[in-house]
This record gives C-alpha cells, sequence and structure tokens, in this order.
C-alpha cells in the first residue's frame, strides 16, 4: 500500500467525529509537508492506542475502583496483550497484526529514530532524529489494523 492509500484506509475506518477530521488533515499536512513526520508521529501513535483499545472491553467503559475512584486503562504492550487475548478466538490476522505491532511498544533503546512509541511518545529521542520511512511504516500498519476497529 503506497502512503495515499494508507491515509485513505485508516479514514474509512476512523471514527467519524472523533478521528476522520484529524485523519484529513494529517493527510494533507503530510502530503503538503513530508518533512512534518515530526509533528504527526504522536498524533499517529495516539491513533494507534485508542484503534487497539477500541477491539477491547475497555472500549468506552468509564473504570472506576472499589471506592469510586478513576481507575487506570491499560496501555502499551498490557493494551496489546489485553486485545490479543480477547480477539484470539475471533480473528488470528488482527491478533497476527497485533504481535508485529508489539515492537512500537518496547522500552526505548537509545537507536530507536520514531520508529518505537516510548520514544515518540515520552521524548526520549529528538523529533529531528526520526525517519520518514518509520513514520510511513507506521501509517502502513495503521492502515492494515484499521478494519478491525471497533469504534
Amino acid at each position: 500500500m503506497n502512503i495515499s492509500e494508507s491515509f485513505e484506509e485508516i479514514f474509512s475506518y476512523s471514527h467519524f467525529w472523533n478521528w476522520s477530521p484529524d485523519w484529513v488533515v494529517a493527510q494533507k499536512v503530510y502530503e503538503a509537508f513530508p518533512e512534518s513526520c515530526s509533528v504527526l508521529s504522536p498524533f499517529a501513535y495516539s491513533y494507534l492506542e485508542e484503534l487497539i483499545r477500541s477491539t477491547t472491553s475497555e472500549y468506552g467503559m468509564d473504570f472506576q475502583d472499589e471506592r469510586g475512584r478513576p481507575k487506570r486503562r491499560k496501555v502499551g504492550i498490557k493494551l496489546i496483550q489485553l486485545a490479543i487475548d480477547e480477539n484470539k478466538p475471533n480473528s488470528s490476522e488482527f491478533v497476527s497484526i497485533l504481535e508485529e505491532i508489539k515492537i512500537y511498544f518496547s522500552l526505548s533503546q537509545s537507536t530507536d529514530e520514531g520508529d518505537n512509541r516510548n520514544s515518540v511518545a515520552h521524548g526520549y529521542m529528538h523529533p529531528r532524529f526520526w525517519k520518514k520511512e518509520s513514520f510511513e511504516k507506521l501509517i502502513d500498519d495503521i492502515a492494515r489494523l484499521s478494519k478491525y476497529a471497533g469504534f
């Protein structure tokens, strides 16, 4: 899939009100300014996590502990594992893609160049070192997962 096709695939399955307008803007920005991957990567990783969450029992749920206080939802590797566990009986293709993208949620290394959610979201690596190829692979992987969205 080329980058334009990947953006279109994501748009086709994204939540119409919450995410679609932002994906349209992201595509326009990236097409006009291909070096904008450092600005768009955090957005793409946020969406990836929400996309994965939409396939789990945590999506749309308000979690509270026994005292009524907000309870933290799973994130990163724990969220992927929840999605794998809950979707294993239904979709081996989806689970296979989730297994592949675990790499995005591994602990950051000094060599990460925008190809790891933790280095992007937590500022481990300065954005000027993030690579266009890493961003385009991320977009392609999001597109591959998109048809499984539970929005």
